[in-house]
């Protein structure tokens, strides 16, 4: 193991000099001694001199600092011994329950899965959210980005996607916090606990694997913590199950795919590379690329993902969000005029996608209701520039039904969460998927016509809708 020393600091940038015959490589871990401290190389600018970034934080640092290479690349622990713990970006426990015990350890830079390693599933995964469900529905084993504007509930939206399908999904988790609140971490810890999916008496019997590199962090960590939790994530899919001989089934959250593009412009400009458009790094392209195409399904097991993307000022066309998209099976886009109508999940069903909405994959029924649905919101959308200058008056019959169905669908595409349940009161709602279907096609077809609007605010399945219209209609009289 060769040794150098600091010889210069720009905030989470060290430059260190070695030996010119030992120039450590490209992602070798570097160990400042005396302390915690551990660097990534990212170049190598000649003369024995490399350019590193701090996983975490560089306070006390100064030059001349004797500094270790590892000879290899960050590595974190992996296997069993990860679930029901917090760990941070070099899998150093957080959570105060002592050492993490570790199957392994991986390193943290792994090549994708070749073209002839991956599988295709399209078997669909239910997630009991109706507006998901009909309109954009999930894949096993695909990917799934949560798109919003600060304040309309993708982080809302993602915990109730794990309450409904981790807890109901016997495999595992994996949830990445990237550069997040602490107080979120905090709260999702707890819910598990709550859940039982994280049980502190026996950590064995956890089903969920923490890796936090929050908001307060130094922008090295919330750079590679979404690589460490991939990586966890990964050692699941591909080592076989004692029971079955299979790899696992995953389940990786990732909130916020973001914040992971920001952590590496503000290490772009450190290291010195030219910024690209709105500032971002030249390689956000080859960033996102490089976690994207790891995060995938396999001959032996499967990684379903789902990640919160916070999109700067509701601008879809922002790159950052814009290369997020291209990697994606399904789009979940969350819209602010929707959630100020007060309708949650503030799911925009015209802009919302999915590579499954096709009649061979869903089936021709499935598909048939969703693009009527579709078709019904996207003809009231053309009649709401109409109707605020003449009013619904000189609408055709034909029109006015369009538009009370579609009133009618707008709000019935809203429901009850059970993580929201202490803000709201309200129980959640988890609705099957064939329930939804028969719901939305009967409305469609006209046979609540007769049912005020109000009663399908917030409702889980269309027999409460009935229910609360009857108790309306009782109690007005």
């Amino acid at each position: 193991m060769s040794s150098g020393r600091i010889v210069q600091i720009i905030g989470a940038v060290l430059d260190v000099e070695f030996n010119r015959n030992e120039v450590p490589q490209i992602f070798d871990a570097l160990q400042v001694d005396g302390t915690e401290t551990t660097l990534e190389v990212q170049q190598q600018l000649g003369d024995g001199i490399v350019r590193t970034i701090a996983m975490g934080s560089t306070e006390g640092l100064k030059r001349n600092l004797p500094v270790t290479n590892t000879g290899a690349p960050i590595s974190v622990p992996v296997g069993t011994g990860t679930l029901g713990r917090i760990m941070d970006v070099l899998g150093r426990p957080i959570d105060e329950e002592g050492p993490v015990t570790a199957d392994d350890k991986w390193s943290i830079h792994r090549e994708a899965p070749s073209y002839a390693e991956q599988s295709n599933s399209t078997e669909l995964l239910e997630t009991g959210i109706k507006v998901i469900d009909l309109l954009c529905p999930f894949a096993k084993g695909g990917k799934v980005g949560l798109f919003g504007g600060a304040g309309v509930g993708k982080t809302v939206n993602m915990m109730e996607l794990i309450n409904n399908i981790a807890l109901k999904h016997e495999g595992l988790s994996v949830f990445a916090g990237v550069g997040e609140r602490t107080r979120e971490g905090n709260d999702f810890y707890h819910e598990m606990q709550e859940a039982g999916v994280v049980n502190t008496e026996d950590f064995s019997k956890s089903k969920v694997a923490m890796v936090y590199g929050q908001m307060n962090e130094p922008p090295g960590n919330r750079l590679r913590v979404a690589l460490s939790g991939l990586t966890m994530a990964e050692y699941f899919r591909d080592t076989k199950d004692p029971v079955t001989g299979k790899g696992r089934d995953v389940l990786l959250f990732v909130d916020n795919i973001y914040r992971y593009t920001l952590a590496g412009t503000e290490v772009s400009a450190l290291l010195g590379r030219m910024p690209s458009a709105v500032g971002y790094q030249p390689t956000l392209a080859e960033e996102m690329g490089l976690l994207q195409e790891r995060i995938t399904s396999t001959q032996s097991g499967s990684i379903t993902s789902v990640q919160a993307v916070y999109v700067p000022a509701d601008d879809l066309t922002d790159p950052s969000p814009a290369t997020t998209f291209a990697h994606l099976d399904a789009t979940v886009v969350l819209s602010r005029d929707i959630a100020s109508q007060g309708i949650y999940p503030a799911v925009d069903p015209l802009d919302s996608t999915s590579r499954q909405l096709d009649p061979q994959v869903i089936g021709e029924e499935h598909y048939n209701v969703a693009r009527g649905v579709q078709e019904v919101l996207q003809r009231y959308k053309e009649l709401k520039d109409i109707i605020a200058i003449l009013g619904m008056d000189e609408l055709s019959e034909e029109d006015k039904l369009v538009v009370y169905r579609a009133r009618k669908i707008q709000r019935f595409l809203s429901q009850p969460f059970h993580v929201a349940e202490v803000f709201t009161g309200a129980p959640g709602k988890y609705v099957p998927l064939r329930d939804t279907i028969a719901s939305f096609k009967a409305i469609i077809a006209g046979e609540y016509d007769d049912l005020p609007e109000q009663a399908f605010y917030m409702a889980g399945s269309i027999d409460e809708v009935v229910a609360k219209a009857e108790k309306m209609k009782s109690s007005a009289a």
